[in-house]
Formats: structure tokens, sequence, C-alpha cells
């Protein structure tokens, strides 16, 4: 019996391990298999043109109150220090435009149809953890959008391309609403993660660079998202955050425990065209280190002010001060040192993707303080 039953454990082992081996060979083909729409592409019908006065197409807006996921604030564990003793704060006069990553996973539709309720509920969540740093802010919006599915991020399908042009006009629609109702002296933060941060970036490029809205911009946070500092940044209007108190400057960091395995992530980054029609090859990506508000560099774990460590629904999570440091390596990653405990939702490769904004929670939100700050005194 017990030689049976040890045949049956090495049987498993054995088994897991060749899973684990065609995982990681054909990892793309099961992951374009399981989520890549294999249906033809439908264009949507555009919104109408005030669509976005409707409070329900914004998670978060003015007026929304308890129910704005941006406005959550999370528990604190031990000494947190307060924004007051890490910078000079602004007095909340500034305006945060967040745009949410990727919560449709399904391969139904090549974009998430407005009230599906599972990608919204699962962008609440994306919010409490990712735009509540930023919520110091007297106004935050956020919009709910057609995203493109995950799906369409796997593919080479001309079909994937159109999904994501579908998901940046709503984006930049809701947006051009933003731009029309806060005040027209009202500093500007752009805020947003992963397919968020790709919108972010068309919206500089189209809406920003050579045009006054860039003189609004304290601050943008390109998170997530990876940004070639040869062959992207000059094509944004903004330079690369290189001091704290620096503003109109651009923030962008991937993070990534040790050891890290980023071959999915260096490979499409190196096989892709940059915005200035280069191939961005080997050239690093922009790396900015959250702890110290600069460009690459280095700090300790005693740098880090606060870490939001979710639950494992990630709706609920505490302030945890000096759990991770932040250092930038050659290719422009962020290394967060050993894997720290932040639940279930670490990808392969050591890759913190989810957490990219709650590791530095509380230095985020004194980094936005800081750039608003210096913002309003330039003035």
């Amino acid at each position: 019996m017990a030689r049976k039953f040890l045949y049956f454990v090495a049987i498993l082992i054995v088994l897991v391990i060749a899973a684990l081996i065609v995982l990681r060979i054909w990892s793309r083909e099961i992951a374009e298999f399981t989520f890549v729409p294999s249906s033809e592409f439908a264009e949507q019908a555009p919104l109408e043109d005030n669509a976005y006065q409707d409070p329900a197409l914004w998670f978060s807006r003015p007026g929304i109150g308890l129910d704005d996921p941006a406005r959550w604030q999370p528990a604190t564990r031990g000494k947190v220090r307060t924004l007051s003793e890490t910078a000079d704060p602004s007095h909340g006069n500034f305006a945060v435009f967040f745009v949410h990553p990727t919560s449709y996973f399904e391969s139904a539709n090549w974009n998430a149809p407005i009230g599906d309720k599972d990608s919204e509920e699962l962008a609440r969540l994306y919010l409490r953890a990712m735009a509540s740093p930023f919520n110091q802010a007297n106004e935050i919006w956020a919009p709910r959008y057609r995203q493109a599915t995950f799906g369409a991020f796997l593919t080479d399908k001309p079909e994937g391309e159109k999904a994501i042009d579908a998901a940046y006009a709503d984006v930049a629609q809701a947006f051009a609403f933003f731009l029309n109702t806060v005040g027209k002296d009202t500093p500007i933060v752009l805020a947003g993660h992963s397919q968020g941060s790709l919108h972010l970036l068309r919206l500089l490029r189209e809406e920003a660079q050579d045009k006054p809205l860039s003189s609004r911009i304290a601050a943008v946070y390109i998170v997530g998202w990876p940004v070639s500092a040869e062959h992207d940044l000059p094509a944004l209007g903004l330079p690369a955050c290189a001091t704290p108190g620096q503003y109109g400057c651009v923030m962008s960091w991937s993070s990534f425990a040790e050891p890290a395995d980023p071959v999915d992530l260096i490979d499409a980054y190196s096989n892709s065209t940059g915005f200035d029609g280069e191939q961005r090859g080997d050239s690093p990506m922009l790396c900015s280190n959250p702890l110290t508000g600069t460009i690459g560099g280095e700090a300790g774990r005693e740098s880090n002010l606060g870490t939001l460590v979710p639950n494992s629904s990630l709706a609920d999570g505490e302030l945890v001060p000096q759990a991770v440091p932040a250092r930038c390596d050659a290719r422009g990653l962020l290394l967060i040192g050993e894997p720290p405990e932040m639940g279930n939702y670490v990808l392969p490769g050591n890759n913190y993707h989810v957490y990219d904004i709650p590791l530095f929670w509380r230095n985020v939100q004194a980094d936005v303080a800081a750039r608003v700050d210096a913002w309003t005194q330039s003035r």
C-alpha cells in the first residue's frame, strides 16, 4: 500500500513538472488560445457627444460620495509617517484624471461592454488600490470605458489594435469632458496603470505635446507600461522627473522582485516600435524610483513610507512601513529585493505588475503633493 502511494506521488510530481515545462514553452500559445477572441472585430458605435455628462459613466468623480473607490483610505500598521511629515503638501487644489488597467479578460468580445458586471467590479478594486494615493486632490476622475480585452495585447491580429484604438476613443472623450469641467487654472495630474498608461501615452502625444495643456500638467504617472527613454520620451513633450520637487514631468516604473525573470516583458518591448518609428531594441526603459522621486538610483526599505498590503480579495488592506526597497537596474526594471508577501496575483518571473503602485502607496502620495506644490509655487 505504501509503495503504491509513493508511486502515485511520484506520478503526480512528474505530471506537475511536465505541466510546468509545457506552460513555460507554450505559455504564449496557451494564453492566446484562452484569451484572444476568435470572432471578427465589430466596430463600436461612438458614444453620444455628451455621454460623459452622465455620472454613471464614471467610477470616480466629484459628487459620488462614499461609493467612490478612489476616495478609499487604508488602515495603517505601526507608525506610518503622515504626509505633513514627508512633504510640504499642496492644498488639494488640483484635479486627477486616472485611467484604470485591464479588468476585462473574456474572449467573447474585443472590447468590454459598458455595464459588464465582473470587469467593472474588478476595476473598482483596482481603483481602491491604485487611484487612492492620488485622492488628496479636490477632484479625482476615473472614467468607465470600453477597454480592450486582455487578449487584444496577446495577438498580432489587426483586431487587437482596433480594440485598443476603440478603447482610446472613449478615454479621449472622457478626458475632453474632464478638461471642460475642471477649472482652467487648476493643475492637472494624469495617472494610470497598464492599459490605462498606454492610453495616457497616446493622450499626451495627441492632446498635450506642444499645446497649452502641457503647461497645466503638474505630473504624469505612466506606471506598469514600458517607456523607452530614447525612443518614446521625446515624443511626449514632457521630460522624465529627475528630482523630487520637479513638476511637469513623467514618472514610470515596472516592479520585479529578485531574482527577476522579465523575459516576456523584455521580448515584447524589444520587438516593438517606439514613438519615433524606430525599434525599441535594447534601449533602457525609463525607470523612476518612487522612493526617491528621481530617475534610477537605489533606496533601502527604510525610505518606504508605507506599502499597501492587500487582503486576499483586494477589497481591503493596510499600510506597512519599510516593507520593500527599490533600485533601478540597467534595463530599466524597478527591483524590490526578495519577494514580499503581497497576495496571490504575482505574475511569473517575480513580476509584481498588479502591485506597482500599492508597493509605494505612501511615497506616491507624498510625491504627488510635492510636485503639485512646486507647480503652484511657480505660478
